[in-house]
């Protein structure tokens, strides 16, 4: 028993030594190699970028034209015209109640009739005169004659000279009479033609072709030409955006450059171009204002909320995703890579639009460079790079 016993004990051992020497013999595994991290990058392509000045406004009418009544006291009998209706030049959009002014008119018809029967009257009168001085001047001619011969005494010729002196007086008077009832006929023709130029201007015309934004007027009411206008007109229907621009970006602005105009639900938007560009920027926002034309009007309305993206500069350029470029003190750098190797490289940048960037000088086309973490690389690191379409960038 206790033979056995001692047999299994060395057997145990035997089989622990061989073990021990067995992993003895094995080689040590080998030393993993350390691995670089997998961060994406760009190329720097060539692409069309544009220069643009974003900007919000309001649409308002190029110009508005106000029509009201150019005869006053008179009601509105009917109206021809509402708002969105399209008008053209010179179109009765209203008519005034005439029966005031062609009762005036019946008056001073009354009135003219009568200066010329006093006017008929005095040139009777006139002829009457005339006749009358004529033959006392003769008369007295004669008896000038007969008392220079002593025919006649001097009371006589004093008498007959009186009497042509006084028909030569009343010949005057008639003319004047005469003078006077012409220039009464004259009067009231006068009163006549302005009652008639009223009549006329009963009818309310619209002195410009548009389109009609506004409308007061309502039948019965009384008219006055001083008071709110009847109608507003929109000139020939054209609109605009009255943009408020920032006072760094106005000297990039000329007239004539193009525009997008998005109107305020978000969807729709209409070219443009500017039109005008206000001199003069605003002492408290330090916002100037340009009016850019739209040349699809019918999409928009006045007033309505929009913003427009004016077109600076178009060009193709050498380009690079914003998040690719970091501004520092010493100006904007990026990350460019060589081969595994990141370096930091100092670009110059320009026009900014839709998420990417010029790149002026500092780069070729073809270069790599980290898109995104640039900053949590330094200078010599060494990366694994992968491009952003997830191809892996080979050595």
């Amino acid at each position: 028993m206790a033979r056995n016993t001692m047999f299994g004990v060395l057997t145990t051992l035997l089989l622990a030594l061989h073990a021990s020497t067995a992993l003895a013999q094995e080689p040590a595994p080998a030393k993993t190699e350390q691995a670089l991290p997998s961060i994406i990058v760009s190329e720097v392509k060539t692409k069309p970028i544009v220069d643009r000045v974003v900007a919000t406004g309001a649409v308002k009418a190029v110009e508005e034209t106000y029509v009201s009544p150019l005869v006053d006291g008179l009601s509105i009998r009917t109206l021809n015209a509402d708002v969105g209706d399209r008008v053209e030049a010179e179109s009765t959009l209203a008519t005034l109640n005439p029966d005031m002014l062609e009762l005036q008119k019946s008056q001073y018809a009354a009135n003219l009739a009568k200066a010329n029967a006093g006017l008929a009257q005095y040139q009777a009168q006139l002829v009457e005169a005339q006749a009358n001085a004529d033959e006392a001047v003769r008369v007295s001619e004669r008896s000038q004659k007969l008392s220079e011969a002593g025919s006649m005494s001097t009371a006589q010729r004093d008498k007959e000279k009186a009497a042509a002196t006084a028909a030569l007086a009343r010949v005057n008077s008639a003319e004047q009479l005469v003078s006077v009832a012409k220039a009464d006929i004259k009067v009231v023709e006068a009163q006549i033609s302005d009652i008639d130029l009223r009549l006329a201007r009963t009818d309310v015309k619209t002195p410009v072709t548009g389109v009609i934004s506004a409308r007061t007027a309502k039948v019965g009411a009384i008219a006055n030409g001083s008071g709110e206008p009847l109608f507003t007109i929109i000139r020939d229907g054209a609109i605009e955006m009255k943009a408020d621009i920032i006072e760094t970006d106005l000297p990039k602005l000329e007239i004539g450059q193009k525009a997008k105009i998005t109107l305020a639900d978000g969807k729709t938007q209409i070219d443009g171009k500017i039109r005008l560009i206000s001199p003069v920027v605003d002492t408290q926002t330090r916002l100037g204002s340009v009016y850019i034309t739209l040349l699809d009007a019918d999409k928009a309305r006045v007033g309505m909320y929009a913003r427009a993206q004016i077109i600076v500069t178009e060009k193709e350029a050498l380009v690079l995703p914003l998040s690719a470029v970091t501004k520092t003190k010493d100006g904007m750098v990026t990350r460019k890579v060589d081969g595994d190797v990141a370096h930091v490289a100092k670009i110059e940048t320009g026009i900014e639009d839709d998420g990417y960037i010029e790149i002026r000088s500092g780069l070729s086309q073809g270069d790599k460079v980290i898109t995104k973490a640039g900053a949590f690389v330094r200078d010599g690191d060494r990366i694994k790079p992968v491009l952003s379409g997830a191809e892996t960038v080979s050595n």
